[in-house]
């Protein structure tokens, strides 16, 4: 058996698994052709050649050229497709699993402050472009609702619950959201501002129309970010600033995560949020004293109804 055989059976077993979705076959497409391409002559190898130092010598090469991220996944491919000779009694060890993987290191988030945002959004605006009012629409979705770039594309004005102030999150049609399940996001006061005036704008639309127009404007934001000055930005980056400024203004951490659709309880925003958590909470220490020079002026209850009269 060859690589390239077994490579085709990992390949058909991927595409065959029910639980994947179809974004992720195609990420595995992805690094199984990177890993071919990486490695030259790999396909046509017999699998009960190739040795520990072959591995070894591939992941030194490559190590360097892509990400710690696509490395490991990569590394976890090449593993499973040399397990399936094993498997099928073409070798009896797997040489792969020297390979040590690498540390991944979370993106550092460099997000706009508030004025920044601002010039940033009102940029893409009235960048001249025929799409430019889209994809401002689109720049303050995700950033108001924290929604992944897929979701939102799915998200109708049917999802949009006007009367309690809520916008429910399906996902693909066919796979569902990225945990498989719906989930609802309240409109915090600069998503219904904008919401009912697009509505007004757009009465005619059905409950079916999707509400954005354009679904994704990474290339207009860009160029806005190169002209207010500030750090180039995702649309990924959009939902941190969402969840941001949600625990910035006091909002508890599993309330965001479930507003995210995470199902861990917020372990994953504490990994990646907590850091503001504990500045909020320093700042807000602050705020506490034993002295009576600095305390705050209380007003009591019959001082209030006084003033009121």
């Amino acid at each position: 058996m060859t690589f390239g055989h077994a490579a085709d059976v990992f390949r058909q077993r991927i595409q065959g698994d029910a639980s994947l979705k179809p974004r992720t076959k195609e990420y595995y497409e992805q690094r199984i052709v990177a890993l071919l391409k990486s490695w030259p002559g790999l396909a046509e190898m017999e699998l009960r050649r190739i040795t520990k130092a072959d591995c070894l010598g591939w992941a030194s090469r490559i190590g360097a050229a892509v990400s710690p991220t696509a490395y490991n996944h990569t590394i976890s491919i090449l593993r499973g497709i040399i397990e399936l000779g094993v498997e099928c009694g073409a070798r009896y060890d797997n040489p792969a699993r020297f390979i040590k993987r690498v540390g991944e290191r979370r993106k550092k988030l460099q997000l706009p402050d508030f004025d920044q945002f601002l010039a940033f959004v009102a940029e893409v605006e009235s960048s001249g472009s025929g799409f430019s009012e889209p994809c401002a629409e689109l720049v303050r979705f995700l950033a108001f609702g924290g929604f992944r770039k897929m979701e939102a594309s799915f998200i109708t004005w049917g999802d949009c619950d006007f009367t309690k102030g809520k916008i429910v999150v399906r996902g693909d049609p066919e796979t569902g959201t990225k945990n498989g399940e719906f989930r609802e996001v309240p409109m915090i006061p600069e998503m219904r501002q904008m919401l009912e005036r697009m509505r007004s704008e757009r009465a005619a639309e059905t409950a079916e129309t999707g509400v954005m127009r354009v679904h994704e404007c990474q290339k207009a934001m860009d160029r806005a970010a190169t002209v207010v000055g500030m750090q180039r930005i995702t649309h990924h980056d959009l939902r941190h600033l969402f969840a941001t400024r949600c625990i910035e203004s006091g909002v508890d951490i599993p309330t965001v995560s479930r507003w995210l659709g995470h199902k861990d309880g917020g372990a994953l925003a504490m990994k990646v949020y907590g850091h503001l958590r504990d500045q909020h909470s320093v700042s807000m220490a602050q705020r506490v004293t034993f002295g009576r020079a600095s305390a705050p002026n209380v007003i009591t209850l019959r001082e209030q109804e006084a003033i009121r009269g």
